[in-house]
């Protein structure tokens, strides 16, 4: 379980992550990262909820956003 409001990076952490709430905020800092992401996070209580680019040059970083449910939540009807 994560701990609400927690910034997790350490020096060999392939991305950087964080909590708010029912938000996990997901830093990657190659393209080719995203898409395992993605996969890995997107499940029946956790979904994409918004994805930014930062940045245009070689520091380039991809910000996923994901919104956690609970199982009473009620997860938003699929398209």
């Amino acid at each position: 379980m994560m701990k609400e409001n927690i910034v997790y990076n350490g020096p060999d952490n392939e991305v950087m992550v964080r909590t708010n709430g029912d938000y996990i905020y997901i830093v990657c800092k190659e393209e080719d990262q995203v898409q395992p992401v993605l996969d890995r996070m997107n499940t029946d209580t956790c979904i994409l909820s918004d994805y930014e680019e930062w940045d245009d040059d070689e520091d380039m970083k991809w910000i996923l956003t994901f919104k956690v449910f609970d199982d009473s939540d009620g997860l938003p009807e699929k398209n």
